[in-house]
């Protein structure tokens, strides 16, 4: 399969020449750090003193207050939200580089740990070497009280020591967590886990505040490097020659502070004589500069969801679909979305931390005010919440007027949230796959249509929906059969193409129900042959950009991500877009 280097550039290209410059620039502020501080200890001399393990340890903490500070960026999911929708941000390219924010995220999570492992293996080796190269001539530089002392005080009796040793716990914690093993088999872990980050950040700022980094502050009367007469003759050091000949019999007194020294002689062979001892004070926490902004803006966004969020909607309705699907109709006061974008739902009485993300399949209007989700019922989280909205578990459709509707728990909801399904209706030419429950971001897109398609830049949509049973078409078969009969009406039956697929079957089986004759024609048997999709697809829209969007399960993902990287004879181009929740 030959390869299109435009194709993959704009797909692929752009996430990993991105990562490939994120590696490059982390490497590189490492790197600038180490030869700063490596020529710092040369010339103060301290080299054998304090060795590598400084040089290390500062390098890795460069680089970690740069990934700090910009991890909370990408869940900063309001300002994302915002920059997708804003007139500031009209480069379609640009906006799928907002797409990437979860990859960026996991980036700087993974960049942390490494660099956090060589942090703390530096700092190893800086306690071992502060205890058997203790120095009386630089006391103040000396992390530990004396010669010998054991490191493990240096680890777990001071601040920085001890708040280092919480941090890495705690990022242990939060790293296997995340992987994708327990965030499957247990999202609880994950969730609560990935909360300890603020406790993280807390003792981060603590840490750096021990004031164990010292700078000079005395340079002019104490330049490093300089000549102290006074004590290199109380030491009874070797002296220069010339000052031997100068002062035989001055050798082991102190240096007279008003005898003249001749000029050249300081100028050839010491620069500078030292008018007194160096003086060190603690740095300001270069740390609270990098982290205290991006987190200072996560915390007001937090603060602004909540009370966005903190007013509780008002449940319209409630269905219960075939194959585990629960459906919630709902209205919010000043709510507005737009298709494609995700919501996340919080119920106090089935947990009072854990919420989670849900696409919209129904958008209000300027006609209607009502938005709705689809739930899948998988999980502790889902059949709690079946059970508290359904009055009993087998109960198929609970649809009251307001005024005759049952007490329904209290549901809130925080959003909406940018997705990358946004950009279904911003495409001449759409090409959407679902697999099973994925089919819910195109849902609001095929509700939008059905309200009025001319306003919208699309103007051909192929809708692919593979699925195991043959009930879960009913999910959305009458939104499919009201969309198809109205371009029919409006004579624009090639607006879309349907194609339903039911991977699993016993035989030749249609949708119940005559009003689905429209569907029962465009169901077929199997999985589709994408190569011949995509062939087709590219001969009936030549030289045209395409936009491919899947939510599915990774193997349907992986296959059309290929394809859409491919080329073709006839000059059309895809461009891949795939859901991820943030």
């Amino acid at each position: 399969m030959a390869l299109s280097w435009r194709s993959w550039l704009a797909n692929e290209g752009s996430k990993h020449l991105f990562l490939f410059f994120w590696l490059s620039l982390n490497v590189w502020l490492f790197w600038k750090t180490f030869l700063l501080y490596y020529q710092g200890l040369q010339y103060y001399y301290l080299h054998q003193m304090l060795g590598l393990g400084l040089c290390v340890s500062r390098a890795s903490a460069s680089v970690l207050n740069l990934n700090c500070c910009l991890v909370l960026l990408p869940m900063c999911r309001v300002i994302l939200a915002f920059l997708r929708g804003s007139q500031k941000v009209a480069s379609k390219k640009t906006r799928r580089l907002l797409d990437k924010s979860k990859t960026f995220h996991v980036t700087c999570g993974v960049t942390i740990c490494i660099f956090s492992v060589l942090h703390v293996a530096a700092h190893l080796v800086n306690a071992l070497n502060f205890s058997e190269n203790y120095n009386e001539e630089f006391l103040a530089l000396n992390a530990a009280n004396y010669r010998g002392e054991d490191p493990r005080k240096l680890l777990f009796a001071t601040v920085p020591g001890l708040t280092g040793v919480i941090m890495v716990l705690v990022l242990f914690l939060m790293c296997t967590a995340s992987t994708f093993a327990i965030r499957v088999s247990n999202y609880d872990i994950f969730w609560y886990t990935h909360n300890l980050f603020f406790v993280f950040y807390m003792l981060l700022m603590l840490h750096v505040s021990g004031g164990v980094l010292k700078y000079q502050t005395n340079l002019q009367e104490h330049p490093p490097g300089c000549f102290n007469p006074n004590k290199t003759l109380q030491q009874n050091l070797t002296v220069p020659k010339a000052f031997e000949e100068l002062f035989p019999d001055y050798t082991t007194e102190p240096f007279p502070e008003d005898l003249p020294v001749p000029e050249p002689f300081v100028q050839n062979h010491f620069m500078r004589i030292c008018s007194e001892e160096p003086k060190f004070q603690s740095h300001f926490p270069e740390t609270w500069f990098w982290i205290s902004g991006p987190l200072c803006l996560y915390c007001v966004e937090r603060l602004y969801r909540y009370i966005r969020s903190n007013k509780p909607v008002t449940i319209i309705s409630v269905i219960s679909h075939p194959s585990n699907v629960l459906e919630v109709r709902m209205m919010k006061d000043d709510f507005e979305a737009r298709p494609g974008q995700y919501v996340i739902l919080h119920c106090p009485r089935v947990s009072a931390l854990e919420s989670h993300p849900f696409t919209l399949t129904m958008c209000p209007t300027d006609t209607k005010a009502t938005f709705g989700v689809h739930v899948k019922i998988v999980g502790d989280w889902t059949e709690r919440f079946r059970d508290l909205l359904l009055l009993h578990s087998n109960q198929d459709t609970e649809i009251l007027p307001i005024f005759q509707q049952r007490r329904y728990p209290k549901l809130y909801v925080d959003g909406p949230f940018g997705s990358p399904f946004e950009e279904a209706l911003n495409y001449e030419v759409s090409l959407c796959v679902a697999g099973g429950i994925g089919v819910t971001p195109f849902a609001s897109v095929l509700n939008t249509l059905l309200d009025g398609w001319k306003c919208y830049k699309l103007r051909r949509l192929y809708f692919i929906w593979v699925c195991r049973d043959i009930e879960s078409f009913r999910w959305f078969a009458d939104l499919l059969c009201m969309l198809h009969n109205k371009l029919w009406q409006e004579n624009r039956p090639d607006y879309i193409n349907i194609q339903l697929y039911l991977s699993q079957t016993d035989g030749m089986q249609k949708i119940i129900g005559e009003k689905y004759q429209a569907l029962n024609s465009r169901l077929l048997i199997g999985r589709p042959q994408w190569k011949l999709l995509f062939d087709d697809i590219a001969k009936c829209n030549r030289r045209k950009t395409i936009g491919v969007f899947c939510c599915g399960p990774n193997k349907i993902s992986k296959i059309l991500h290929k394809l859409s990287n491919s080329s073709n004879s006839y000059g059309t181009r895809f461009e891949y877009n795939k859901e991820s929740f943030s």
